[in-house]
């Protein structure tokens, strides 16, 4: 069978759909095709443990996606997406019932790092001061496709030159050295946590951006969660896409781009069923793209696009239960979303075990319970919880899956003593489940890809616009592309925005040239 579109974007993920609607908002015939069985990619609901329990299989917290420029400028509200707020956005547990928050009230956060050692609050408020007032110009550098420009030039007559320079310094510090500066008690293992939602190490450049950045959302637009859970997210973009007249098709894994004379032709399905057309999205990681387009892509592009790297394993947990978390500390019993991992030097210990290529005994864990903000996640008086941790390559996971998942168990347990009695049903899912759920989380990565300094910038391959590819009509919109990953949809809509810009400009025929004999 074939059918023509005037755009095909492949993987149904927020990117995916994301581009989709731009597309469509650009008066465009599209189709997406999804591999999986259901829309969304990395942002699903499932009940992994019992009937009634809904948990986020992957993503649950989406700061970027509520600071979005993109989402903000589509009615996805229209189509059931409602944001729920936590009482506290992330508590950081101590030892002997103490914690640090983070919430939207930064007064309220002052407070709690100043509690743990005197003038640490301060020197927050002092750091993140005029980021907050000036927050539009630093989404938009944040937020923005490649090359971030526009932020730029709006951050340095808000922050004057000084200011400007200093933000370029925090972009290339590490955490330890921000935390050496601004915070100097227990409280840096606040900062500490939030830095490891990326994979660059603590004493690294560009640790320091990541964990002050995710914190600065928490006080500018909250950590909130969609109601019902991450799924509503691709829900209501789909929604909003069959409302411009885009179509989406599931259990539909794209086998290849067809092209002839490096232009885009075609898209062939698993199923054998041809879809022509001259405008393709690939929302894949750079391998991917590579398996799509074979040759095509040339050796030199094909070269840049293998070396892309991937950053640490995950293995994630999810249970039911049959109460709250008993969470020592009162704060943390109202937080969405914990930092499980004790004092900076506790957290210090858990990484130099890692970074041998062993399991800790104590890890560092990401942990959330989005139903006590949100009561439709399970049955009356009984909640939801989720844990990650990121784990050293090489683990036999047939040997270590449910012995890892009880010592993260134990873990929780040291600051919420009576979490294991509560349990009702458990969930694990090892590196290689998560990547057998969703193609893009290599080695069960769930960042897309490395955020080392170097990939950080140059995300797929060091480029000017890195959504094009050198084949015409072929573009990547996904996580692995800057600005990389979280739900908010840049690169999607990036890559689509390329795709109608070349749209604009004619194409050349190829003549072929006949040898005329000697």
């Amino acid at each position: 069978m074939s059918e023509r579109y005037d755009a095909v974007v492949i993987g149904s993920g927020p990117n995916g759909l994301t581009a989709a609607v731009t597309l469509a908002e650009g008066g465009r015939s599209v189709l997406v095709v999804e591999a999986a069985a259901a829309l969304g990619g990395a942002t699903a609901t499932a009940e992994l443990t019992l009937p009634g329990f809904h948990h986020d299989v992957f993503s649950a917290v989406h700061p970027a996606a509520v600071a979005s420029p993109v989402f903000a400028n589509l009615p996805l509200e229209r189509h059931g997406l409602r944001w729920i707020h936590p009482d506290v956005a992330m508590a950081h547990p101590l030892p002997g019932g103490r914690a640090a928050v983070l919430s939207r009230d930064l007064d309220r956060t002052v407070r709690s790092l100043d509690g743990l050692h005197p003038g640490d609050g301060g020197r927050w408020r002092e750091l993140v001061a005029p980021y907050l007032r000036h927050f539009e110009a630093v989404r938009a550098t944040m937020l923005a496709g490649f090359p971030p420009v526009a932020g730029p030039a709006r951050l340095l007559p808000a922050l004057k030159l000084g200011g400007s320079l200093e933000f370029v310094r925090l972009l290339l510090m590490s955490a330890e050295s921000l935390a050496g500066e601004v915070l100097h008690g227990d409280g840096a293992a606040w900062l500490f946590g939030s830095s490891l939602h990326g994979d660059a190490p603590l004493d690294s450049a560009g640790s320091a951006i990541s964990g002050m950045y995710l914190n600065l959302l928490g006080h500018a637009v909250g950590w909130p969660s969609p109601e019902g859970g991450a799924g509503r997210i691709p829900a209501a973009l789909a929604g909003h896409l069959r409302e411009l007249g885009g179509e989406t098709r599931t259990s539909a894994p794209a086998e290849r781009v067809l092209t002839r004379r490096r232009h885009v032709v075609a898209v062939e399905l698993a199923s054998g069923d041809t879809i022509q057309t001259r405008t393709v999205v690939a929302t894949t990681t750079p391998h991917g793209l590579v398996r799509l387009a074979g040759d095509a892509l040339g050796d030199a592009y094909t070269r840049r696009a293998l070396r892309f790297r991937y950053g640490p394993q995950t293995i994630k947990l999810d249970w039911a239960l049959d109460a709250p978390i008993p969470w020592e500390n009162e704060d943390a019993r109202t937080a969405g979303t914990i930092h499980v991992g004790g004092t900076p030097d506790d957290i210090r210990g858990a990484l130099r075990v890692v970074s041998r290529g062993k399991l800790p005994t104590h890890p560092f864990l990401l942990a959330g319970q989005q139903s006590l903000a949100d009561p439709t996640r399970a049955p009356a008086g009984k909640h939801t919880a989720w844990a990650y941790s990121h784990t050293p390559a090489g683990v036999d996971w047939n040997a270590e899956r449910e012995r890892f998942a009880d010592t993260m168990e134990r873990q929780i347990e040291r600051f919420a003593p009576g979490f294991r009695d509560l349990i009702l049903a458990r969930h694990v899912l090892a590196p290689a489940d998560l990547e057998a759920r969703n193609a893009n989380l290599v080695g069960g990565d769930v960042g897309h890809g490395s955020y080392a300094m170097d990939q950080l910038i140059f995300r797929p391959v060091p480029a000017l616009n890195p959504y094009s590819t050198p084949v015409r009509g072929l573009f990547i919109g996904s996580a692995s592309v800057f600005p990389g990953g979280a739900v908010h949809g840049v690169p999607g809509h990036a890559a689509a925005r390329a795709a109608l810009r070349e749209a604009r400009i004619p194409r050349v025929p190829q003549l072929r040239l006949r040898r005329t004999p000697a």
